[in-house]
């Protein structure tokens, strides 16, 4: 998503881009384990209630495309261009990032597809939400407006959660496919939930996902008016530090839950985006390592189109069978009879598939390439 960033010669952070190649391979090396029965804990999502490493990538990718709609929007809106005129292309580009995560769940439904069985929910599904509600909100908004915005959704949010009986229960409820998000769902969701009576992208839950690129916008906005890289680390560090322990706070009462995207998640997943982005600036643009920053670079520069790559991919790296079992499969098994340590097999499977990626990623960044969705 290029076209969401600035580019280097007009001063992009070039630890921004960093940032995100690293979430997108940390995303990539979690999606595609050699053996998902193997698989070491914190590279697990958390069943339920509680956080893991995993937890945090895709609140940390929301985040970084709040920022980068306040890298990219500003500078229009400073240029004098009206917010009209933006919707278009703002629209057009969450419209086509929606259409790809649908083409994806078709895909992984081959070869036996059922309209039955196709999802209309996905993690691009939410990307493209977050991008195009956060877009109108940062057209239309000063930051103390968006700030105020961001705040209500994740009051009434945890609010409705809280106070309101789930129906059929009679008492609030805040277990799996036992809320009001999945009774929403339930109710109004289209196709098939990823957890059969729930979904972890469902409808309600999307409200407070887009808090997270909100705050990834406020971000954004605090790194465009601080002109010293020193001070931005301090700020970045000090209101992540801040809204990490009241994630952690709020936790007591609204425990942090990645399939409910509770309020005190999103505190606790802002704040560490916001220090992971302090020590990225300071690794990256200060001390200037951008040397070891370059395959976070390379990854970054495409990162959704290799995203989507991995799962065109995937159909034949985990999907096409040989002698009855897939490659994953193969691999896997003869390791494992090798050495033994499943779970350090599965890893190293895993790790394999992230570098053939980034095959595709170096090739597209050396010609200047940027595939635009």
């Amino acid at each position: 998503m290029k076209n969401v960033t600035l580019n280097e010669s007009s001063g992009r952070l070039i630890s921004l881009d960093a940032f995100r190649g690293i979430t997108i391979a940390a995303m990539l090396l979690v999606n595609f384990p050699g053996n998902e029965d193997n698989v070491f804990a914190p590279l697990k999502h958390s069943h339920w209630n509680g956080i893991t490493p995993t937890d945090l990538i895709a609140p940390f990718f929301l985040f970084i495309v709040g920022v980068a709609i306040a890298f990219a929007y500003t500078k229009r809106l400073d240029a004098g261009m009206s917010p009209s005129k933006l919707y278009p292309k703002l629209i057009t580009r969450a419209l086509k990032i929606f259409a790809v995560g649908m083409l994806l769940n078709i895909l992984g439904l081959i070869p036996d597809f059922n309209f039955a069985d196709l999802r209309y929910t996905g993690t691009l599904h939410r990307i493209a939400i977050v991008f195009l509600v956060c877009g109108i909100i940062f057209l239309n908004t000063r930051w103390k407006t968006q700030a105020i915005i961001g705040a209500l959704i994740l009051i009434l949010y945890w609010l409705a959660m809280n106070l309101i009986p789930t129906p059929g229960y009679g008492k609030v409820m805040l277990e799996p496919g036992s809320n009001l998000a999945a009774w929403i769902d339930q109710k109004f969701l289209p196709g098939k939930m990823w957890q059969g009576n729930w979904d972890p992208e469902g409808i309600l839950s999307t409200f407070p996902s887009i808090v997270t690129g909100i705050t990834g916008m406020l971000a954004g906005t605090l790194l465009l008016k601080v002109k010293s890289q020193e001070y931005k680390v301090i700020y970045l560090f000090t209101i992540g530090f801040i809204a990490t322990i009241a994630g952690v706070v709020w936790n007591w009462i609204f425990p942090l839950n990645e399939n409910l995207w509770t309020s005190s998640f999103v505190l606790f997943t802002s704040g560490m985006a916001c220090m992971t982005l302090a020590a990225s600036i300071f690794l990256v643009d200060i001390l200037q390592y951008k040397k070891s920053a370059q395959f976070g670079v390379i990854y970054g520069s495409n990162a959704i189109s290799i995203y989507v790559l991995a799962d065109i991919f995937a159909l034949l790296f985990y999907g096409l069978k040989i002698g009855g079992s897939s490659l994953n499969e193969h691999f896997c098994n003869l390791f494992t009879s090798l050495i033994g340590a499943p779970k350090f097999v599965s890893m190293v499977y895993a790790l394999i598939y992230v570098g053939i990626l980034f095959i595709p990623a170096y090739i597209l960044h050396r010609k200047h390439i940027f595939i635009k969705l």
